[in-house]
């Protein structure tokens, strides 16, 4: 592997690890590590400061997963071994907004962000990701619940749409990041304790 492809994995990660939803809460005067779930991510930044900046918290993360790929198919689509590069790219991504440099490494549960590389890999899959992240969530009012299952439908579509093997691999590395990030909210919701937008409203 060449040094541009590690400089460009590189690059990947430090652009995943931009705050995007603590950055545009701090403009809003703000510190969402501070209050609601602590988290940086679209869900906290929707509950403290409405859908409007949720929203675009979201395309940001989601973008900080899907360029970086995009991007890397095009510049070294020559390359001998592009598709794991491209893998790498997207994996490096996740991995910095989980755990990204700027916050300590202490960062997002990678669901916008693991989008934006499902987007790349399979937009098919995630339509019908989304669609049960929709009905999860209008159904139950959990997020989280919503997340992990929207994401773990995401394998068997790449895995039945016979998509290449470093594909089917990189989703599941992302698959298991998000529900490794979720462990927390996986107990909530086993103890009954997780919140839910229904029983806030």
């Amino acid at each position: 592997m060449q040094f541009s492809h590690l400089f460009y994995i590189l690059l990947s990660y430090f652009l995943g690890a931009i705050p995007f939803g603590l950055l545009l809460s701090r403009s809003q005067g703000i510190n969402i590590r501070e209050q609601g779930s602590k988290n940086i991510g679209a869900t906290n930044v929707s509950r403290l400061l409405g859908k409007k900046l949720g929203v675009v918290t979201f395309l940001l993360d989601c973008a900080k997963g899907y360029v970086p790929m995009l991007l890397a198919g095009l510049i070294f689509a020559d390359s001998p071994n592009h598709q794991l590069l491209i893998a790498l790219c997207g994996a490096a991504a996740v991995i910095g907004h989980m755990f990204p440099v700027y916050l300590g490494f202490k960062g997002g549960k990678g669901v916008a962000t693991g989008l934006g590389v499902f987007l790349y890999l399979a937009p098919q899959a995630v339509l019908l990701s989304i669609i049960v992240f929709i009905a999860i969530v209008a159904a139950t009012g959990f997020v989280s619940l919503g997340s992990l299952l929207g994401s773990a439908v995401v394998l068997p579509c790449v895995y039945f749409l016979d998509e290449p093997t470093w594909k089917l691999i990189l989703a599941g590395f992302i698959v298991i990041m998000i529900w490794m990030k979720h462990h927390e909210n996986i107990g909530r919701l086993l103890q009954g304790t997780e919140k839910s937008f229904k029983k806030r409203s």
